[in-house]
């Protein structure tokens, strides 16, 4: 099987519209003979499974007796500058770069950038 076959389209979950067809490649369902449809219910088991978001805002280094003197109100000085983009992590892989928002009292994080895996 070569790469261009392994790769499979996402469906776009807002439109409801039905994804290609195997057909449309070129392929016909081996038991049946008939084009295969595939959309967003069949990803619906993947809905529920959890996983874990981390947006970094920077990072910082320092000895243990240093981190052991911080009390409230102290500023930990981070590798960043104010303005610059923040790194969006899904299960501990960089998956995006984004900018830190206000949303209605709370803090959120809007992407302005997808980082595309190596595809090795």
């Amino acid at each position: 099987m070569s790469d261009a076959d392994s790769k499979v389209p996402l469906p776009d979950l807002e439109g409801g519209s039905e994804l290609p067809t195997v057909a449309d490649a070129g392929a016909l369902s081996a038991e049946s003979g008939e084009t295969v449809a595939r959309g967003a219910a069949d990803l619906e088991a993947l809905f529920d499974v959890p996983v874990q978001v981390s947006a970094v805002l920077g990072r910082a280094r320092m000895p243990v007796g240093d981190l052991l003197k911080l009390g409230p109100g102290a500023v930990l000085e981070l590798d960043r500058k104010v303005g610059e983009a923040i790194d969006i992590y899904v299960n501990n892989r960089l998956v995006a770069r984004g900018e830190v928002v206000l949303v209605e009292e709370k803090l959120g994080v809007t992407m302005t950038e997808i980082i595309k895996a190596d595809q090795n």
